[in-house]
C-alpha cells in the first residue's frame, strides 16, 4: 500500500553561496506531527524563498520516495531521513518515475495532480554539502514529483495514497519528462500531449518549432 511516510515543512533561511553572497532557501524541511492543512499553494508552516522558480500552483507540493532516500543513504554513506531533499511528502510504496503527468492522488482529504519532476539547482547541492550533487542527482534519475492542489484538505503521516485517475490520452511519465528536460531536448515534442506546466509547454513548443524548420 502506498502511503505518506512523513509530512515535512520549512521556512526560508539565509544560506551562503560559494562566492560569499548570501541568499535564502526553504529547502531545509522537517517532519511535523499530526494532520497538516494544505491550502492555497502550501502546507501550513511551509514556504518558498523564490516563487519565480519554486512553489506556486504547479509546484505546490513536492513528493520524494523514502526508497529513493534510502538509495542516497547508501550512496552517500550517511543517514538522511524524511525531508532531506526538501520534500513536503515523503512517500513509501510508489515508483514516482512511473507516475504519469496529470495522474491524480487522493491523500488524506486532499486531491493532488502530478505536474513535473524536480530539476535540481545549487540549493540542493548546498543542502547535501556536495558541489557536484546536482550532476549526481540528475544522473541518478530519481527526481521525485511536483504536484498541484486540486482540492484542499489535510494530510498526515500514515495516510494512504490512492491513485484515483491516470490519463489515457498520453504516456508521458515523470521519467520521460525528466530525461527530456535534462538531456534529450530534441525530444521536447513528446511532452506536448501531456498537461505540463505552462512554462515547460512554452519551452517544448519552441524546441519543437525549431526542430521542424531544420
Amino acid at each position: 500500500m502506498a502511503q505518506v511516510e512523513a509530512v515535512n515543512v520549512g521556512t526560508p533561511r539565509a544560506i551562503e553561496r560559494s562566492n560569499g553572497t548570501v541568499e535564502t532557501s526553504a529547502i531545509w524541511k522537517s517532519p511535523v506531527e499530526g494532520r497538516v492543512p494544505l491550502r492555497g499553494v502550501n502546507f501550513d508552516g511551509d514556504d518558498q524563498a523564490d516563487r519565480r522558480v519554486h512553489g506556486g500552483p504547479d509546484q505546490a507540493v513536492y513528493a520524494y520516495a523514502i526508497e529513493d532516500t534510502e538509495f542516497w543513504e547508501a550512496e552517500l554513506e550517511r543517514m538522511l531521513g524524511p525531508g532531506a531533499f526538501g520534500e513536503n511528502l515523503t512517500v513509501r510504496g510508489l515508483d514516482l518515475n512511473r507516475a504519469l503527468v496529470g495522474e491524480r492522488w487522493a491523500v488524506g482529504s486532499a486531491l493532488l495532480e502530478v505536474t513535473a519532476p524536480r530539476i535540481p539547482c545549487w540549493k540542493l547541492a548546498k543542502k547535501m554539502e556536495d558541489p557536484f550533487f546536482i550532476k549526481r542527482f540528475a544522473a541518478a534519475g530519481r527526481p521525485g514529483v511536483y504536484l498541484r492542489i486540486l482540492e484542499e484538505g489535510d494530510i498526515g503521516a500514515g495516510d494512504e495514497i490512492e491513485i484515483v485517475a491516470r490519463p489515457t490520452e498520453h504516456e508521458v511519465t515523470i521519467a520521460l519528462m525528466n530525461q527530456v528536460l535534462l538531456f534529450d531536448h530534441q525530444d521536447a515534442e513528446l511532452l506536448l500531449p501531456a498537461p505540463i506546466p505552462a512554462r515547460v509547454r512554452a519551452w517544448a513548443e519552441e524546441i519543437a518549432a525549431y526542430s521542424s524548420t531544420k
